[in-house]
């Protein structure tokens, strides 16, 4: 009997171990540089979170910022208005594109200069401000909430003149606003959704991005003659397939020589695979779900779950090899018919965070700016492997398995010698809950939960 007990013992131990994927990750061999994950407060969310109570407002801060307890997000996307008084730095029509702008700075920036202060006491050093549109005397249709096109950029004559000059400067001026409070803005754009119209604040280009290769010179030359090391972005479609058509003809018009990062939301289409036209990194700006906010991890794959976005990060990071992704909102107050924000104070004082908060901050917290995405080899069945080396020096590897079973990998690696491992799980019932990570003999072992996440540091 104790032969046979024996035997039953080795081949169960043969069966987790023929079922023990194998995977190896190359610490020598980068891929993409890795600039962070982040969120906005535009519209009105920077001072509606401005106004919260002080325990509202650091309760949804360390949520939000920290990277012991909450996300660690690290880049902010911040509106430059454009819709006159209250709203934007130039409310009224200097009359014409040459005459002197009376520019109006109220050090508020409709909560976002008090936001953003927030943000920096965290560590956040990148801080994107983007421009819905220019304002309404620029464009074509005379309004800013109106489909139109920046005055003499090409195709597009208007009988005030050529406003590209004066948006440049109404651009480099807001940044300049900003530095003069001692805040340095990181990165600037000048186009929303350019492949839509709305109700509000908008401006145009056409498919061939012809308005955008006119514009991009002068704001570059703008910039750079400010004295700015502000790094250019283009174009924020609605989606990435949109973005792909903007991106080749920027490409083929030499325009990505004078930008730094290309930038697209995930609406109409998710970044699943490398936008191969140019080596500049891509970040997702914006994005989220048309349902209602909810805590759920997983159910039935919906679109506001925490595993349906866990599963877009994954396939963004690591597939489509973005260098950032950010979500529409950060924090809200009971405004849950909306999962487009990814904390709420639902009961109007204590915030709560949503799946897909969670979903964020499984990469987010350990996942730092600077990291390099590594090469890594073997395959886990139903499961994305992302591997990361921060500056630090210190490895983190995430696993996102979207199958129905658990599944366990032994991880190896290739120019790094880890001495210590620790593991985070997040699915339905766990959020971010501490699990086993075995190290032995150089590698770890772990075991990811069907619909789940588990990140795994390595020092």
């Amino acid at each position: 009997m104790a032969f046979l007990a024996k035997l039953l013992a080795l081949g169960k131990l043969a069966t987790l171990v023929a079922g023990q994927a194998a995977i190896t990750v190359d610490v020598g061999t980068q891929y993409q540089r890795i600039d962070g994950f982040g969120f906005s407060q535009a519209f009105g969310r920077a001072k509606e979170f401005q106004n919260a109570g002080s325990s509202t407002q650091k309760a949804a801060l360390d949520y939000l910022f920290s990277t012991e307890t909450g996300a660690g997000f690290s880049i902010i996307r911040n509106r430059i208005g454009s819709g006159g008084s209250g709203d934007s730095i130039l409310p009224n029509n200097p009359g014409s594109p040459s005459a002197t702008p009376n520019y109006v700075w109220d050090g508020d920036d409709s909560g976002q200069f008090w936001f953003t202060k927030q943000a920096v006491s965290y560590g956040v050093k990148t801080i994107y401000a983007d421009a819905w549109s220019a304002p309404g005397f620029m464009k074509t249709s005379g309004s800013e909430s109106a489909p139109g096109y920046l005055c003499g950029s090409t195709g597009h004559s208007c009988g005030s003149g050529n406003w590209q000059q004066a948006y440049a400067n109404f651009l480099v001026k807001y940044v300049q606003f900003y530095a003069q409070e001692g805040i340095t803005i990181t990165h600037l754009g000048f186009l929303n959704e350019p492949d839509w119209q709305v109700s509000y604040s908008q401006m145009q280009i056409s498919s061939n991005a012809q308005e955008a290769i006119s514009f991009i010179p002068i704001l570059e030359s703008t910039v750079k003659a400010a004295g700015l090391s502000t790094q250019l972005t283009c174009c924020d479609a609605v989606g990435w397939k949109m973005q792909s058509t903007y991106t080749t003809a920027l490409k083929n018009a030499g325009s990505t020589g004078h930008l730094n990062i290309i930038t697209s939301h995930s609406y109409s289409a998710d970044a699943t695979s490398p936008l191969s036209q140019t080596t500049l990194p891509k970040w997702n700006t914006e994005g989220g779900p048309s349902s209602a906010f909810t805590q759920t991890w997983y159910s039935n794959g919906a679109d506001n779950e925490g595993f349906t976005w866990a599963n877009k990060l994954a396939v963004a990071m690591v597939n489509a090899e973005l260098s950032a992704y950010l979500f529409w909102e950060g924090f809200e107050i009971k405004q849950t018919q909306s999962a487009s924000h990814l904390v709420d104070a639902t009961d109007g004082t204590n915030p709560v965070p949503s799946g897909i908060f969670w979903a964020f901050a499984m990469w987010s917290r350990h996942i730092r700016p600077g990291a390099y995405r590594l090469a890594t080899s073997g395959s886990v069945s139903s499961t994305i492997i992302g591997a990361f080396q921060n500056t630090d020096g210190s490895v983190v590897v995430v696993f996102t398995n979207s199958g129905s079973s658990s599944q366990s990998a032994k991880v190896s690696f290739g120019g790094f010698s880890p001495e210590s491992a620790s593991a985070w799980v997040t699915n339905q019932g766990n959020n971010f809950a501490t699990t086993s990570a075995n190290l032995s003999g150089g590698a770890v072992t772990v075991s990811v939960p069907a619909k789940g996440v588990v990140t795994v540091k390595l020092t």
